[in-house]
């Protein structure tokens, strides 16, 4: 059957910032690239309203346009968009077999995994239509909307203590609620925290309910995960800084990752412990998960997939 597949140069998996740059150089780069939008074309920024930190937007741009833009550039230059999830890849052998959920199926001489990482979220109801009101995983992206303003940060790791540190730069008081008593948090991290007189630890607690109203998240309402008692608190942003998930559960295990399930790569460069094999983006990137880091990698990926089929080409 696979002698009958369509083969591709390069096979992109996952769009946003990343996704979408490594599609414009290989598309430059005559590659004639494929990329497979996945559950959620363009990725996160599609769910964050204004961004303000992405070079050559002086006045920002939101997130979808910024996420289009990119994916017209792209397409200018060649690239051909499936919208359909990968559901399984086969990397034992080149060309990589890849496996959609619409029943399509490819051979791919170069892989690129652009396939991002999900934010861990409560899961409270109204959580997700509030993300950009409110609701945020992200104190880089969105701290500084948070001036003068009252935040409280969820969690007990270093995510949550970095989260908390830097929005104390914006905000005039920083609630950190952690279900214990005890953090997970290196002690350095902890200890930065603590010092900060900015920000103020709320132990045994759990959120419940987000509140709001038309502008968005108003307060939220918790509840004390050893005496019961619950109560009602006036906050203007609802952080989560419970991690992240990146997504390679397609992979099947066949490429190495960390403990926390991130795509391992050869640093500085986006190659994986698999031949042909590239990763960019949040999947490879637990630490910065920045738009314009995402996009470089995505740059770097593109090129060492034709780097790659080149050096082929003249080997066989």
């Amino acid at each position: 059957m696979e002698s009958h597949l369509d083969i591709r140069n390069t096979i992109i998996i996952g769009s946003g910032p990343a996704g979408y740059t490594a599609a414009l150089y290989a598309s430059r780069a005559d590659l004639s690239p494929l990329l497979i939008e996945g559950q959620e074309p363009g990725g996160q920024l599609t769910t964050t309203t204004d961004v303000e930190n992405f070079p050559g937007f002086p006045e920002g741009v939101l997130g979808p346009e910024l996420m289009s833009r990119m994916k017209q550039q792209a397409a200018r230059f060649g690239t051909e968009y499936l919208t359909t999830t990968v559901t399984s890849v086969d990397l034992k052998k080149r060309p990589f077999h890849v496996k959609c959920e619409n029943g399509k199926e490819f051979l791919a001489k170069t892989l690129i995994i652009s396939t991002g990482a999900s934010a861990k979220y409560l899961g409270l109801p109204h959580e997700a239509e509030l993300i950009g009101r409110g609701v945020s995983a992200c104190a880089t992206c969105d701290g500084f909307f948070y001036r003068d303003k009252i935040v409280h940060v969820v969690g007990g790791g270093d995510t949550a203590m970095e989260e908390a540190s830097f929005l104390t730069k914006f905000a005039k008081k920083v609630f950190i609620i952690h279900r214990r008593e005890n953090l997970r948090a290196s002690k350095t991290m902890q200890q930065r925290a603590f010092d900060n007189p900015k920000i103020e630890f709320i132990w045994n607690t759990e959120t419940t309910e987000i509140l709001f109203d038309d502008s968005g998240v108003t307060g939220i309402k918790v509840k004390n995960t050893q005496t019961g008692e619950t109560e009602e608190r006036q906050t203007d942003g609802f952080f989560l800084g419970i991690g992240h998930s990146p997504n390679t559960a397609f992979l099947g295990g066949q490429i190495e990752t960390d403990n926390h399930g991130f795509i391992k790569t050869k640093a500085p460069h986006p190659d994986t412990n698999v031949e042909g094999v590239f990763a960019c983006g949040d999947v490879q990137d637990s630490y910065y998960r920045q738009a314009i880091s995402a996009a470089g990698s995505g740059c770097m990926a593109a090129m060492q997939a034709e780097k790659f089929i080149e050096s082929n080409k003249r080997d066989s």
